[in-house]
């Protein structure tokens, strides 16, 4: 069964957009929308995953939870998703403040 997925990835490479492209819409720049099948999100997502270096990339799509929808992240990010009690939140991790804190 097809479901809608979203695909958000910043600074990815020109051969990944293009791939995402062919099976998705990209409605603004580096935001990508459409319905395919869970096999094609999936083998989509792998390819998203592999190729983020430097770049991120978060995957929304349905799910049956209490939310509705699932969240998969890719490549190095600020924030990050975090399980609690069975609810996804988003979090900020420490490491990116301490960091900041340091210059």
């Amino acid at each position: 069964m097809s479901s809608m997925i979203v695909i958000s990835a910043t600074a990815i490479p020109d051969h990944l957009r293009g791939a995402l492209s062919r099976w998705l819409l990209e409605v603004t720049p580096e935001l990508y929308v459409g319905t395919v099948s869970a096999r094609v999100r999936d083998e989509l997502w792998t390819s998203v995953a592999a190729c983020a270096g430097d770049g991120m990339a978060v995957l929304a799509h349905p799910d049956d939870n209490e939310q509705g929808f699932t969240l998969r992240t890719a490549g190095t990010r600020r924030r990050e998703p975090m399980d609690f009690d069975g609810l996804t939140l988003i979090g900020f991790r420490r490491e990116s403040q301490e960091m900041a804190n340091r210059f």
